[in-house]
């Protein structure tokens, strides 16, 4: 067992099959020792787990839960281009988009579902990483969270 498949399964967790995009694009595409992402849905089993805006339909602390799946999703893009996640050695960028409603501001707190994940999985060291957070009035299929990653790898 790998590293990082070892970790995952002390936090519970493992990678989801790769999502099938649902447009014109692949799911991750490497430049030199960079894998950038396709943006990621929070799917699970081939179904998003809720659908709206945050503020309204989905709470903060829903919405976060979910941006950790969109980085579940992303790690299987990133995997499916490099093979092992061992490979990675450093999380370089995250953005996010929330679905928000007009008046939510609580965007980072929202991504920190993201931010954490990332360094519980891949330790303090290689998990930091950039990030933006930005609301938006709509996402794809309705979702309430997307996910994006630049990770290096050796």
């Amino acid at each position: 067992m790998s590293r990082i498949d070892a970790r995952l399964a002390e936090l519970g967790l493992s990678i989801p099959a790769l999502a099938k995009p649902v447009a014109a694009y692949v799911p991750a595409t490497i430049s030199g020792h960079l894998v950038f992402t396709a943006g990621q849905l929070p799917f699970v089993d081939g179904a998003l787990p809720a659908t709206g805006k945050v503020g309204d339909a989905v709470s903060a602390e829903a919405a976060a839960g979910f941006a950790g799946q969109c980085v579940l999703n992303a790690l299987a893009a990133v995997q499916s281009v490099i093979g092992s996640l061992d490979r990675v050695t450093r999380v370089v960028k995250v953005t996010g988009f929330v679905a928000s409603t007009p008046g939510f501001t609580g965007q980072p707190a929202v991504l920190n579902g993201a931010s954490t994940l990332l360094r519980e999985i891949f330790g303090d060291e290689i998990g930091a990483h950039a990030r933006s957070a930005v609301g938006v009035a709509v996402l794809p299929l309705d979702a309430p969270v997307e996910v994006e990653l630049v990770v290096e790898f050796a």
